[in-house]
């Protein structure tokens, strides 16, 4: 999302870098836990979560998209991650 800043100009609220590294944090959080129900349903939340983000074009993917699409592949037994892979196909 973006505010008016001066001038008309649009900024983005939240520093692209600080987003980059929020989302890497999620999927490499993915990745770590050892419980297998608790980590389908972070995968799941997370890969909603990267579609709205997506959609609403507050990251930019192009900066991600190896990134992303190793996760999806990894998570792939998971409808939500085959979704997300789906989007990014439909992006390229």
């Amino acid at each position: 999302d973006t505010s008016a800043g001066k001038g008309g100009a649009t900024r983005p609220l939240v520093h692209p870098e600080f987003v980059h590294r929020f989302v890497s944090n999620c999927m490499s959080s993915c990745e770590n836990i050892q419980d297998r129900n608790a980590q389908n349903r972070l995968v799941r939340l997370v890969c909603v979560f990267l579609q709205s983000l997506i959609r609403k074009q507050v990251i930019n993917v192009s900066d991600m998209q190896m990134e992303i699409q190793a996760f999806c592949i990894t998570f792939s037994r998971i409808r939500e991650a085959a979704a997300l892979f789906k989007l990014l196909k439909t992006m390229q």
